[in-house]
């Protein structure tokens, strides 16, 4: 499943092809977003934003469509009026005079006024966005030390979206070997000075991602580039330490780890 960075980087990608622009033709799926079609013809896209992993697309007429990639979805940006040939069932078509966006795969869809949208049950659990810009370290901190998740060992907490929306399991890897700890501790059972680690490498982490995974040249970001350190490398040293990273499970899901270094 595509985690937080890399549904912001889609938004993004939208954003630049269909913002502010007149729909031109509207086109669902589902039987039941049908009848927005004819009241999305003609509107503007208002403002395209994510929550987590959730991406919520807003009309100038007040209505606001909420989608979740799950695990297969993706969208394309192509010219107005393009189908490529792909495997993969069209569900959402937004396009403008020049060009559109389309939504492949996913099941997640629902068309609302936007304050009914934002009652989405999935919006309500969630906590905060990952890569909000008004999300500091201190925050993150004091979030740590919460009554929900205080007691709750990190490794399965950081794939709860109710902690931080748009982690998922290369982050959680990667935050928790940035920070030295090992996924069987809980919050409360951290130093004063390892919680300031983790809280700095929960909002560093995603943005860095976010901003340069992918990249090639050093110099466009002044040389901090997102690169896996731990996530499946397995078998190999660890470039901090030299012990050899484990490959584990945890919450159903692989998990990769220093035990050298993540005390």
């Amino acid at each position: 499943m595509p985690e937080g960075p890399e549904i912001r980087r889609a938004a993004d990608k939208l954003i630049d092809a269909v913002e502010g622009k007149i729909l031109t033709n509207v086109w669902f799926a589902f039987s039941s977003l049908k009848p927005y079609e004819s009241q999305l013809v003609g509107q503007k896209i208002a403002e395209i934003e994510t929550r987590g992993k959730a991406l919520l697309t807003h009309f100038s007429n007040g209505l606001t469509m909420y989608s979740h990639n799950q695990l297969y979805g993706i969208w394309d940006v192509v010219v107005s009026g393009e189908r490529p040939e792909t495997k993969r069932e069209l569900r959402v078509a937004l396009e403008t005079a020049e060009q559109g966006i389309l939504l492949y795969s996913a099941s997640d869809i629902e068309v609302g006024s936007r304050d009914a949208i934002l009652q989405h049950p999935f919006l309500l659990r969630i906590g905060p966005d990952v890569l909000d810009p008004s999300l500091t370290w201190q925050k993150v901190r004091e979030r740590l030390l919460d009554k929900p998740f205080r007691q709750r060992q990190l490794g399965g907490m950081l794939l709860d979206q109710a902690f931080l929306a748009g982690l998922g399991n290369y982050l959680r890897v990667e935050i928790l070997w940035d920070a030295g700890i090992h996924p069987s501790h809980k919050p409360s059972s951290l130093t004063e000075d390892a919680l300031d680690t983790l809280a700095k490498s929960l909002v560093s982490i995603p943005l860095l991602s976010y901003q340069t995974r992918g990249e090639a040249n050093p110099a466009h970001h002044h040389g901090a580039l997102f690169q896996f350190h731990v996530f499946a490398k397995d078998g190999q040293p660890c470039e901090r330490c030299g012990t050899e990273i484990v490959k584990s499970s945890l919450s159903s899901r692989p998990f990769y780890y220093c035990p050298g270094c993540q005390h």
